[in-house]
């Protein structure tokens, strides 16, 4: 078993007792996973508000968007969670999750993008931006493979690293926004640029491994 399948494990033993209480009042994987998407729009919206309107020192606006896109990556367990639990799995609930997840993903890492342009970081913009291209290219070389039947899921950078990430930096830069001895917003930088390079790695990671089992075929 490795780190993340370990790791799983733990977290589903935290959330089980959270989730047979959704199934047993009702609740379906798709307004789990719809609620993610919401919770993810109102962390971009934060992220933007905090752009237009708060001032280039005044950090907490970060630290309440990474706050809310911890929150709703909770949601992105739980959905498959009860839709397993309680036997609710469907061909269109998997699709649907996917398609939601690479909005939330999108929609979040637009609203860092957005925030760090208006504050004047051009550079963690750009850095930001391509952490929003290597996050995408991680999923779509997975969809495209399994289209093609081939298992597809190696590589470091998924989606829940790349997550937790995202969010723990937004949070401590937020909280650490009264910092003096450098720019607090490097406690935000540093996990965007390691999605950024390792997200790309990852995209180009399962490209290869693609080949390599196309060739054996």
């Amino acid at each position: 078993m490795n780190y993340r399948d370990w790791l799983q494990q733990v977290i589903y033993k935290i959330i089980n007792p959270v989730v047979r209480g959704m199934i047993k009042i009702g609740i379906t994987p798709n307004f789990i996973t719809t609620t993610g998407l919401v919770l993810n729009i109102v962390a971009a919206g934060v992220l933007i508000y905090g752009g237009i309107n708060g001032e280039r020192g005044d950090l907490s606006y970060v630290g309440w968007g990474g706050g809310i896109i911890l929150f709703a990556g909770l949601f992105d367990m739980m959905d498959g969670r009860v839709a397993r639990l309680g036997n609710m799995s469907s061909t269109f609930g998997a699709l649907y999750d996917s398609v939601l997840d690479r909005y939330s993903e999108l929609i979040t890492l637009f609203g860092i993008f957005y925030y760090l342009i208006l504050k004047g970081y051009m550079w963690g913009s750009i850095i930001a931006f391509i952490a929003l291209i290597g996050s995408l290219m991680v999923s779509y070389v997975r969809a495209r493979a399994e289209g093609l039947g081939i298992d597809c899921k190696v590589g470091l950078m998924q989606r829940p690293e790349r997550v937790v990430l995202i969010s723990l930096g937004a949070i401590f830069c937020g909280v650490f926004d009264d910092v003096t001895s450098f720019d607090p917003i490097l406690i935000l930088m540093i996990p965007v640029a390691l999605v950024a390079v390792f997200a790309n790695i990852t995209a180009f990671a399962r490209l290869n491994h693609c080949r390599k089992v196309m060739k054996n075929m």
